[in-house]
């Protein structure tokens, strides 16, 4: 019983003191498990979709209609996670550092076209301002300050949930 204790001990904290270099919250650590499976399983990663004319239009777009909150390189507001005294959060990073890489792209048109302020946040919509087109290229702009391993999870889950939309 003492080794088996031993030994448990010993695989927990060898564990506990492994040499992954992932920072807390990265995909390789979401608390998802399904997640995590998929991300652990040996894929290749995805390749980005680069288009240089696109992204230098999304980067105009990006600082004539968004910059003035999220920041001229996406950074986002310091202390984006935690609410202002009127209760509502600052704009947060788009730059790969933050959450929008857990949204799919449907998640992420709605959100500049409808803006957040009718579930409580500040982001005024966009819609009428920004065509379908215009929305795209701003994303592939922030897109573009992702981080590979963001933008490969990023891409997988969109994927999917691309798939699941086609099959209803």
């Amino acid at each position: 019983m003492k080794t088996t204790s031993l030994l448990l001990i010993t695989g927990l904290l060898l564990t506990a003191c492994s040499d992954d270099p992932s920072p807390q919250g990265s995909p390789t650590t979401m608390p998802n498990s399904q997640s995590t499976a998929k991300i652990q399983t040996a894929q290749p990663p995805v390749a980005r979709e680069r288009d240089f004319a696109k992204d230098m239009r999304g980067r105009k777009l990006f600082t004539q209609n968004c910059a003035s909150c999220h920041g001229s390189q996406a950074q986002g507001t310091p202390q984006w996670s935690t609410p202002g005294a009127d209760g509502k959060y600052p704009p947060p990073p788009l730059n790969g550092t933050a959450h929008t890489w857990h949204h799919p792209t449907p998640v992420l048109k709605r959100t500049i076209r409808e803006g957040t302020i009718a579930i409580g946040g500040k982001m005024p919509p966009h819609a009428g301002k920004l065509s379908d087109e215009d929305m795209e290229a701003i994303i592939a702009w922030f897109q573009s300050l992702w981080p590979d391993e963001i933008y490969d999870t990023w891409a997988r889950m969109d994927a999917e949930v691309s798939n699941n939309q086609t099959k209803q």
